[in-house]
């Protein structure tokens, strides 16, 4: 299988645009001291993307994604913060 991912550019003043998949299904939770995460196709195809995005040698150290029920996980999904270091 082969996978188009459409990747802008990083830009200092725009930032990082994240490209989501049509019907993408993400849902995270923590049990004890594993993290699990649960995707369909989409949401997999959309998580590679913004890690993608997110690797980019332009991106600044410390920034990062943030990821809740309100703004991208199934509700009730634990949050996902991905930060880019070193």
């Amino acid at each position: 299988m082969k996978i188009n991912i459409n990747m802008p550019a990083y830009s200092s003043e725009m930032g990082f645009k994240l490209e989501w998949e049509d019907n993408f299904y993400i849902d995270c939770s923590v049990d004890k001291e594993t993290v699990k995460i649960s995707a369909n196709q989409e949401g997999l195809i959309s998580l590679a993307n913004h890690l993608l995005n997110l690797a980019q040698g332009e991106v600044p150290l410390n920034t990062h994604l943030h990821f809740d029920d309100h703004n991208s996980l199934e509700e009730g999904s634990s949050q996902i913060i991905i930060e880019k270091v070193k």
